[in-house]
């Protein structure tokens, strides 16, 4: 599963900098080729020798090599990677890598990886515990990263509890599943839609809504992990996305996503509309800046737009996995049940604005996922992220 896989190690200044040795016997011998990066104090923990000799290159810890001028590139590093690794990461380096402090090579690799990245933690329970980690490892997660839990047991400090580096045996069974995990969805193509609409005033105003596209721009990151080509047709968000795998095709109003979209399903397998698509649109937009007249009200006439749902619902093939969002406010359950039969999803993913942190602008978000064979699944607070995984989970299970 990892023989040609090209993996970065990171390694931070913990006492579990001794396990990365280990770590990377273990992948090389799986066929991994790995390059070691290492903070200045992981130095003192773990020779740069020792594990040069196992990675069988040199290790890389300052941004040039004084000797010679050698310039060690943090972005060609993270062009060449298919993983980076930060085993182990202590408190210290992921509060930097979730504050944007980037004060070593180690750490502007890591902002310049187009790869995934994956975390083994590793430091005393009080350090694990306290709320500031805590709310550093959740912002990592809302930005895609895994993270490898700590084992408990007894710590370098003397406490037993949670805070130790895992095994490195399981931190490969780990990245061989990840891995596994990306094939799942090898050679379908998969259409995304997020992010709100913007319907045109006038020149300088519209009708938008509060959608940030986090949603669907996680469940496109997810799914080209997993091997997918993705055309993610996107309104207006400011949100970037990086992968070989995802076509971005950029829209303003439900017009020009409904053209977009229409001309893109036939060619899909899969089909997740999770944009907040204007229901209604001005009749005519303005040429110029409307002006206040005085103290008189004026009024917009509106048109219903074009519903994508409804339109792909009557063309999917028996071939085609189709699913949509439902963003309730009462009477959830029924009026998304409803929703999925008039759109003929096969499934749809419910999330009510009564649940706290939960929908538009929220990093989390707790979904219900709704079958049109009459069975659902209740999911708790997650980031969106993890979200995004289960759907793309439940889509694996279908599609099996």
């Amino acid at each position: 599963m990892l023989t040609g896989k090209k993996i970065i190690i990171g390694i931070t200044g913990s006492i579990a900098a001794y396990k990365s040795a280990t770590l990377i016997r273990l992948l090389v011998k799986q066929g991994a080729e790995v390059r070691v990066v290492m903070t200045p104090l992981a130095k003192e923990f773990i020779s740069p020798l020792t594990l040069a000799t196992l990675a069988k290159h040199p290790i890389l810890v300052d941004f040039f090599d004084p000797t010679n001028g050698n310039w060690n590139s943090h972005v060609s590093l993270g062009l060449w990677a298919d993983l980076y690794l930060i085993a182990p990461a202590t408190a210290n380096t992921i509060g930097k890598m979730a504050n944007g402090i980037a004060d070593n090579l180690l750490l502007t690799t890591y902002f310049s990886a187009k790869c995934p990245v994956i975390l083994a933690p590793a430091m005393d329970l009080d350090m694990y515990i306290h709320p500031a980690t805590q709310k550093n490892l959740n912002i990592l997660r809302s930005y895609g990263n895994l993270v490898v839990e700590p084992a408990s047991g007894e710590l370098a400090s003397g406490l037993e509890g949670k805070g130790r580096m895992e095994e490195p045996e399981t931190i490969v069974h780990f990245l061989e599943q990840f891995f596994a995990k990306k094939k799942e969805l090898d050679g379908k193509t998969v259409l995304i839609t997020a992010g709100p609409t913007y319907e045109k005033i006038d020149p300088v105003r519209f009708v938008g809504n509060y959608s940030s596209g986090k949603m669907g721009f996680a469940l496109a990151k997810i799914c080209a992990e997993r091997g997918a080509k993705v055309i993610l047709i996107t309104g207006p968000v400011n949100l970037n996305i990086t992968s070989p795998n995802i076509t971005r095709i950029d829209v303003e109003s439900a017009e020009e996503m409904f053209t977009q979209t229409m001309a893109h399903f036939p060619l899909v397998d899969i089909a997740i509309l999770s944009a907040a698509v204007a229901d209604f649109t001005p009749v005519e937009a303005a040429a110029q800046k409307l002006k206040k007249q005085g103290n008189s009200n004026f009024s917009i006439e509106f048109k219903q737009t074009k519903d994508i749902a409804a339109e792909l619902g009557k063309i999917k093939t028996e071939k085609q996995l189709f699913a949509g969002f439902a963003l309730e406010t009462n009477d959830e359950e029924k009026n998304a049940i409803e929703k999925m039969q008039r759109k003929n999803f096969d499934f749809i993913v419910l999330n009510s604005l009564r649940d706290e942190n939960t929908g538009f602008r929220y990093d989390t978000n707790k979904i219900t996922i709704l079958n049109k064979t009459g069975d659902k699944i209740a999911f708790n607070l997650k980031t969106k992220q993890q979200v995004a995984e289960d759907i793309v989970n439940h889509i694996v299970a279908l599609k099996k």
